[in-house]
């Protein structure tokens, strides 16, 4: 019975054995992270648990979960002042809560654009918002990667209601869109800016607030994605925008209206991670600090193999997926928890380790990763 599926999926997890690109799961086993998103470390914050904990506890809630989607019985008070919480936090409008990025990506723009609309996307956009322009309706085409003159080109030729879309910090690179460069080509061709701060969320910006807020952008940004678990270590995600937005949203995106509210301990958590983000200053500072001694260090020994960032995220290319694998296991061994990252998930022949630096490493463990780093790759050239 279903001999030709099971040996199609057979055939397709062998061409992905074949050339090392199969994913399993790996624990973490007690190795210094240098791997996860916890930019902050509030994911690992035991005080941030024990208060979402006791909020839920005032509350006296009954149930476990909110019951169902958001326009049956799935909004609450808590989630309503959460959304204005958020709204204000970012310097926007209106705010309306998402399970989780992928699904705020998907959400908007399958929901959004349409049948005559042009959607013009740097070509290292997320595979969320991919998945989402892939369900619109819309035409969609990219522009290289940061670079002016290609998105002014396909701007110059878009017809229809026109997009952009673009992340303020981008997840496998690390660098930063020239956001306010971009925000301005909006303006002159009357495009609707859509910036994804997945990476930028916390760490940017006055208490967090991101790289628009940082770069005062507010009102040239059309709709901000703001995703929770990066930085603030929690789950889920915002859209950003107008209360016009909001309520299209509301009634037209079916990502957001077919599926169950987020759960009463989810958005508490979410509350005590904003209430924190203006009290972490000194974290941001050091995270700072540990991004310029990593690349002081790392720069004499990989120079013109490492992405240029300024950010938390630190990409060294490795081409080969065996190679960067290699690497990735040697510096594993030594203590330090790293990934690869291989095609297909980037491109062929920019196979790299993906870095990524926190507020609470220390001077003396970057050290020794970029010491790990010089060895284990010396062991496969």
């Amino acid at each position: 019975m279903h001999k030709d599926i099971n040996q199609y999926i057979k055939d397709k997890i062998q061409l992905r054995k074949e050339d090392n690109s199969f994913r399993v799961f790996k624990l973490n086993e007690g190795n210094v992270d240098f791997c996860s998103n916890d930019y902050l470390g509030f994911a690992r914050e035991k005080q941030f648990a024990l208060e979402a904990h006791q909020l839920l506890m005032q509350q006296e809630l009954r149930v476990n979960g909110n019951t169902g989607a958001r326009t049956i019985t799935g909004t609450s008070e808590e989630i309503l002042s959460l959304e204005v919480l958020l709204a204000n936090h970012h310097q926007a409008e209106a705010a309306l809560l998402f399970n989780s990025g992928y699904t705020a990506n998907v959400g908007f723009f399958s929901a959004l654009p349409y049948r005559g609309d042009t959607i013009i996307y740097d070509e290292l956009i997320h595979a969320s918002i991919r998945d989402g322009m892939q369900l619109s309706k819309a035409k969609s085409f990219s522009f290289q990667h940061n670079d002016l003159t290609s998105l002014e080109k396909k701007l110059s030729i878009a017809t229809g209601r026109i997009y952009v879309v673009v992340e303020a910090i981008y997840s496998m690179d690390g660098d930063a869109a020239p956001l306010k460069a971009i925000a301005e080509l909006c303006s002159k061709y009357d495009a609707g800016l859509i910036v994804d701060e997945a990476h930028s969320n916390g760490i940017y910006g006055k208490d967090g607030a991101g790289l628009v807020v940082e770069l005062g952008l507010e009102k040239m940004v059309f709709a901000r994605i703001m995703t929770f678990g990066k930085a603030l270590g929690c789950h889920g995600a915002a859209v950003l925008g107008s209360q016009d937005l909001i309520a299209f949203l509301i009634n037209f995106s079916r990502a957001f209206i077919y599926t169950t509210a987020p759960a009463p301990h989810q958005v508490f958590s979410l509350k005590i991670g904003y209430d924190n983000l203006s009290k972490v200053e000194h974290k941001r500072l050091l995270l700072s600090s540990l991004v310029k001694l990593f690349k002081s260090k790392i720069e004499d020994c990989f120079k013109g193999r490492l992405i240029e960032s300024s950010s938390p995220i630190q990409c060294l290319i490795i081409p080969g997926n065996s190679v960067v694998k290699s690497v990735c296991l040697g510096v594993q061994e030594d203590g330090f928890d790293v990934r690869p990252i291989v095609a297909p998930t980037v491109p062929l022949g920019k196979e790299r380790i993906r870095i990524c630096l926190h507020s609470f490493n220390t001077g003396e463990e970057v050290l020794s990763l970029v010491a790990s780093l010089k060895k284990r790759t010396q062991d496969v050239s």
